[in-house]
């Protein structure tokens, strides 16, 4: 298992790499499309490698899933998780890094017995390191991170919201009458659920997430005590298994936030 000491080694280890291979190609990139038209670089294959080989020289039974391996490497490794198993986004923001927008970030969980029990998310530009064990809590840079209570109401809360990936007539709803104060899309979907558990903005709604993408992310936001979860259709129940299929992600910074949330995106999704 992992441990609050091993975390601390982690985040070294995270951010050393970073350095080295994200924030030295930084604003010369040159990317190539992948099969399913999302973006790749040479920084994503080369943080990928290299947190490879850090970890697995650290603990060298404990496989790595990574986004950048072909479906059946993921399927295997995700079916016979043996002693536990990394999982990465090594590069999660990949069209903004290669359009030199500073917002990206690298999201590394641990997997034990089918849960996500441990989750780092660095930002190397801002160097914002957030952390989290289950049931111990979420940190930001070491520090303790707890969700704010405010705003008490939707009307006055900013959404962080990603239009490409919603229904027709929840994207009529928000371009009628939004809910809320005000809206972004920024990115990067580890980030996404760590800005909301650090209260930047208060109530989220993103599809077609990954494991790779929501793995540490949500886990540092259920333990900043902010709530919310994934879903496979936008009506239905929270899901708690693992799966490579993309998800829903769905979250605010308290219980009565999301409830207003949830069912004004009840409404407008239909019948």
């Amino acid at each position: 298992m992992i441990d609050l000491d091993d975390m601390e080694h982690i985040a070294q280890i995270v951010r050393s790499t970073a350095g080295q291979e994200l924030m030295s190609r930084f604003e010369a990139v040159d990317a190539d499309t992948k099969a399913d038209g999302s973006l790749i670089t040479a920084a994503d294959m080369a943080m990928q490698q290299r947190l490879q080989d850090e970890l697995g020289r650290r603990w060298p039974r404990i496989a790595l899933l990574g986004e950048e391996m072909s479906t059946t490497e993921q399927e295997g490794l995700l079916a016979a998780q043996g002693e536990g198993l990394w999982c990465l986004d090594p590069l999660d923001g990949t069209a903004n890094f290669a359009a030199g927008i500073p917002f990206f970030a690298v999201s590394l969980a641990f997997i034990a017995n089918g849960t996500v029990t441990a989750g780092i998310v660095y930002d190397p530009v801002r160097d914002e390191c957030f952390s989290a064990l289950r049931g111990r809590g979420a940190w930001l840079n070491g520090r303790p991170l707890c969700a704010a209570a405010r705003p008490e109401r939707l009307r006055d809360a900013m959404a962080m919201l990603d239009l490409k990936r919603l229904p027709d007539s929840l994207i009529t709803a928000v371009a009628r009458q939004a809910p809320y104060r005000s809206q972004r899309s920024f990115g990067s979907v580890a980030l996404d659920w760590c800005w909301v558990a650090l209260g930047r903005c208060q109530v989220y709604l993103h599809g077609g997430q990954r494991l790779w993408d929501y793995a540490a992310g949500q886990l540092v936001l259920s333990e900043s005590g902010a709530v919310g979860g994934l879903l496979d259709d936008y009506r239905g129940d929270w899901v708690r298994s693992l799966s490579l299929s993309p998800r829903i992600g769905l979250a605010a910074t308290h219980a009565g936030l999301l409830r207003e949330w949830r069912a004004w995106i009840s409404a407008g999704v239909g019948d």
